[in-house]
C-alpha cells in the first residue's frame, strides 16, 4: 500500500498496489503493521457498507460527536463516488477546509478520514457500493452532521442532486452547529 498526504491535516489516501498475473490481481487493502508504522488508527471494531442505487445521490455530511468520534477508513467496492471530507477540528491548521477524493471500484483507493472530520459522498453511477472500517461503535446519540450544501464551506458537488435523506437535508448551518466538539 501507499500512503498520500492530502492538503488537510491528518487525512491521508491509501492506494493499493496490486500484484497481476493471468487471473487479474490481488492486493491489501489493510495491514495493522503499516498504519501503525504511519502512525494512524488500527484498530476498527465496526465494518459497514452502504448501498445506493442511483446516480447523483447524496449521503452527508456526517459525523459523531466527542467522546464519541471516529477514524473511517472508506473505499468504494463498486461503481464510484465524490468523496468529501471536511475538518471540524477548531485547533487544526486546516479548520473548515474541505477536499474531494474521486473513489471507484476501478481505482481502488481508499480514504482515511481522522476523528473530527464531517464525511459525505456523491455517487457517480448508479448501483454503488461503499465499505467502512470505523474505529468506534456506533452511537445514536452522538450521531451529528452538517449540511452538504451550507454557505460556510463552499463544497463543490459534481453533480446534480438526485436523492438526499430528509435528515441529511435538515443538518444545521455550520454557524448553529459549531461548539459540537
Amino acid at each position: 500500500m501507499r500512503f498520500e498526504s492530502t492538503t488537510l491535516d491528518g487525512a491521508w489516501l491509501v492506494q493499493i498496489e496490486p500484484m497481476h498475473d493471468s487471473r487479474g490481481f490481488f492486493a491489501r487493502t489493510f495491514c495493522i503493521n503499516e498504519f501503525q508504522a504511519h502512525g494512524l488508527e488500527y484498530q476498527f471494531p465496526q465494518h459497514s457498507v452502504s448501498s445506493t442505487s442511483r446516480k447523483g445521490t447524496l449521503r452527508g455530511m456526517h459525523f459523531q460527536r466527542e467522546p464519541n468520534s471516529e477514524v473511517k477508513l472508506v473505499r468504494c467496492l463498486s461503481g464510484a463516488i465524490w468523496d468529501v471530507i471536511l475538518d471540524l477540528r477548531p485547533k487544526s491548521p486546516t479548520f473548515r477546509q474541505w477536499r474531494g477524493f474521486e473513489l471507484s471500484a476501478e481505482n481502488g483507493s481508499q480514504l482515511y478520514i481522522p476523528k473530527g472530520f464531517a464525511h459525505g459522498f456523491q455517487t457517480l453511477r448508479d448501483d454503488v457500493q461503499v465499505n467502512y472500517l470505523i474505529s468506534e461503535f456506533h452511537e445514536p446519540a452522538a450521531a451529528s452532521g452538517v449540511r452538504y450544501n451550507d454557505p460556510a464551506f463552499g463544497i463543490a458537488w459534481p453533480l446534480p442532486v438526485s436523492t438526499i435523506s430528509e435528515k441529511d437535508l435538515l443538518w444545521p448551518d455550520f454557524s448553529s452547529a459549531y461548539g459540537v466538539f
